[in-house]
């Protein structure tokens, strides 16, 4: 188990000089008066608060990469020779194309997806703004949830607001919403975020009665950070413009040595900030209740990874107020806009923040309450974590949330369309040897082709890649359930799994391999005559 931070990182682009760091503070343990770098105290020594992010900010995803005692990859998937569920037990029924993996969440007009996995929130940053197109159109050709994440009205350049200071047009809203709809096939929805400075905008009146939203989600957090959300900016006028709206940034734009910084070139960027939000029972039924009212069809909420007092609030709050969905995203994270040491060092890690969920919910569940669809999210990115968390959370957790994993295939589909364009050299080795046109090098465009002819031409790569990515998780999904004989999501449970270590079963409550349907064993065993 490696649990030490060196003092630099590839997400900070900084290194140590020396080959031996002391492990808790990550600075080399020869320090020499004169060195020239580059680690992250030696850069923070001049950029300052830079270093709190990963760089280049707006061009990359970073995921922090703290080993944590126990995570996913100490569960494994249990595969049987006997019977199936869902299916006639024999060879010519029970095949794995068989299998369906197609879920649903929702109390009654339920949202239904063809995988049980859904988008990240995709907001205000940058990477999520440029490769929109992409990541909409693939999520709706993929037949999953689009969630569109918190402050995209409110750093939309062409926002309009009528004289109360709500939102009367927010043209990036509307092509966000409009683009996902385009081929929108009755699986999977867009659910638009709201914070505490959407709220104040008018965000939700608008999505609403505007754009025909049928989804909102409040947002208490995430598992990559504890505070809102934020991003850079480049030029003082914008950050002075975004001052205006109500966000928080800093430094401070309106500061004369601010401005001054900035001219000599010193202050290269600004960051804006969401406020915090701060929930109470009584507001929060409230706020529910209120945008019931307005017409939405289903509302849910997605948390971070706050301690089990904060996760108890989150389940039993969204019981009682009969909520559609409720996201629970643990730690680490992977974002585009979070600080990386608050990335790698805050939180509850995910596989620790679901068996408290599992808990939670089958103790609310014992007392006669109704207990929330959930929905698990913290690092996942493959068909076996998919597998892993519905059945640790099973019967609840109905899908998974995924950010970075449905980002990748977005932006490498839309770089093979620049590079088969020329752009930055033409088409790399990596991609070369398969073809040299978009029908030789993705394997699922003439499937595409097939079911939506002409139009399929129309398609921006980034959404073929995500659509080809995630027919392999679709597959894949489905060969890990014929394996544990389950045909149908629903028919997934905790007994599907094994722990790997005895800690791992302490914080899953799932039984050690060893101790893995031993009793059934030993039956058999000791019914020898």
């Amino acid at each position: 188990m490696n649990l030490h931070r060196p003092n630099s990182n590839e997400a900070l682009q900084t290194k140590n000089r020396s080959r031996n760091v002391a492990p808790q503070s990550g600075i080399c343990s020869r320090c020499l008066d004169g060195c020239k770098g580059n680690c992250d105290l030696f850069s923070a020594s001049f950029r300052g608060r830079e270093l709190l992010y990963p760089s280049p900010f707006g061009e990359l995803t970073a995921g922090a990469d703290k080993d944590y005692p126990v995570d996913y990859s100490h569960l494994n998937i249990m595969g049987y020779a006997l019977g199936a569920e869902g299916v006639t037990a024999d060879p010519d029924h029970a095949t794995f194309p068989a299998v369906s993996t197609e879920t649903s969440f929702g109390v009654t007009d339920k949202v239904k997806m063809k995988i049980p996995m859904f988008t990240g929130a995709l907001g205000s940053t940058e990477i999520a703004r440029k490769n929109w197109e992409h990541f909409a159109v693939g999520a709706a050709i993929t037949g999953i949830t689009l969630v569109c994440g918190e402050n995209v009205c409110g750093i939309d350049p062409k926002l309009q607001l009528d004289k109360k200071g709500k939102i009367k047009e927010a043209p990036d809203m509307r092509r966000r919403v409009e683009e996902y709809r385009r081929y929108h096939q009755g699986y999977g929805d867009i659910l638009v975020q709201m914070n505490v400075e959407d709220t104040r905008l008018g965000v939700a009146e608008y999505v609403v009665d505007k754009l025909g939203v049928e989804t909102i989600e409040l947002k208490w957090g995430q598992g990559a950070k504890c505070i809102g959300g934020e991003i850079k900016v480049h030029s003082l006028e914008r950050a002075l413009e975004l001052k205006k709206r109500g966000y928080i940034v800093t430094p401070d734009p309106e500061s004369k040595a601010v401005q001054a910084a900035f001219k000599d070139g010193a202050i290269k960027e600004f960051e804006r900030h969401s406020r915090l939000g701060f929930v109470d029972q009584e507001g929060f039924m409230k706020e529910v209740e209120r945008l019931r009212k307005l017409g939405f069809k289903r509302v849910t909420l997605k948390t971070g990874a706050y301690p089990m007092r904060e996760l108890a609030m989150a389940i039993r709050w969204s019981a009682d107020a009969k909520l559609d969905l409720l996201t629970i995203d643990g730690a680490p994270g992977g974002t585009g806009m979070s600080p990386w040491r608050m990335m790698a060092e805050w939180g509850v890690p995910s596989l620790y923040l679901h068996s408290m969920a599992y808990e939670l919910c089958g103790r609310l569940a014992e007392r006669g309450a109704w207990v929330p669809d959930i929905a698990f999210a913290g690092g996942f990115s493959s068909e076996d974590h998919i597998f892993k968390a519905l059945a640790l959370g099973a019967p609840y957790c109905k899908a998974v949330c995924m950010g970075r994993a449905l980002m990748i295939p977005g932006m490498v589909g839309k770089n093979i369309g620049r590079w088969l364009s020329g752009e930055d050299g033409g088409l790399p080795s990596t991609v070369s040897k398969y073809g040299a046109t978009k029908e030789e090098i993705f394997v699922c465009y003439e499937e595409l082709k097939a079911q939506y002819g002409k139009e399929a031409a129309k398609f921006p790569l980034g959404a073929v890649g995500i659509y080809t990515a995630g027919e392999k998780m679709r597959v894949g999904l489905q060969q890990l359930m014929a394996g544990a004989r389950k045909w149908k999501v629903e028919y997934m449970s905790r007994d599907d799994l094994a722990s790997l270590t005895e800690e791992c079963a302490m914080v899953t409550g799932i039984p050690y391999i060893m101790d893995a349907y031993r009793d059934e064993a030993l039956a058999i065993i000791d019914a020898v005559k």
